[in-house]
């Protein structure tokens, strides 16, 4: 009767910690519409994430300070960037949370990135996506809808990743 009573509790231990996890404190989910909302694309200079319809879109959320997004971004600009920034039919925004212009320029300049680094000073972008965690990649399709997402920097899974960009504009441009 113990061993029973012990095997539950660690399977509803299990169960709630996987929920736990599961949502990781997301506002979005993988077949969700891409919220709606506008950034600066440069200072001064405002778009609407519609704006970009059409086109692969990924989106990376990250802080300045955060290690696992310092692990993550150089291999973004290897890996995604400098493969795809040519490409018509993919657009790439790297939002830092909570940090504005005065962080983000000379962060951008020091690490030698070349894809957009942009500010979200008050959450306004994050909090569309997630209530907590960072880093975390969106890939939104063609259609606005979001086909993948992650939480943190996983080796295995950002390959996943790349391979998925990979595929993805290989279909987009197939068919235009």
């Amino acid at each position: 009767m113990k061993k029973i009573f012990l095997s539950l509790i660690i399977s509803l231990f299990c169960i709630t910690a996987f929920a736990q996890n599961e949502d990781e404190g997301t506002n979005t989910k993988i077949g969700d519409n891409a919220p709606a909302f506008s950034f600066e694309i440069e200072k001064g200079k405002t778009v609407n994430i519609s704006d970009y319809k059409g086109k692969l879109i990924l989106i990376n959320l990250f802080a300045t300070w955060c290690p696992p997004c310092n692990t993550e971004l150089p291999l973004a600009q290897k890996e995604i960037w400098d493969k795809h920034k040519a490409d018509k039919n993919f657009a790439f925004f790297v939002f830092g949370r909570e940090e504005g212009w005065d962080k983000l320029t000379p962060y951008k300049s020091k690490k030698e990135f070349t894809f957009p680094i942009l500010p979200d000073l008050d959450r306004n972008i994050f909090s569309k996506f997630a209530k907590q965690s960072i880093p975390r990649n969106i890939l939104i399709d063609e259609n606005g809808k979001i086909i993948y997402q992650s939480i943190g920097y996983e080796d295995k899974e950002f390959k996943a990743l790349v391979k998925l960009i990979d595929t993805k504009l290989k279909s987009i441009s197939a068919t235009k």
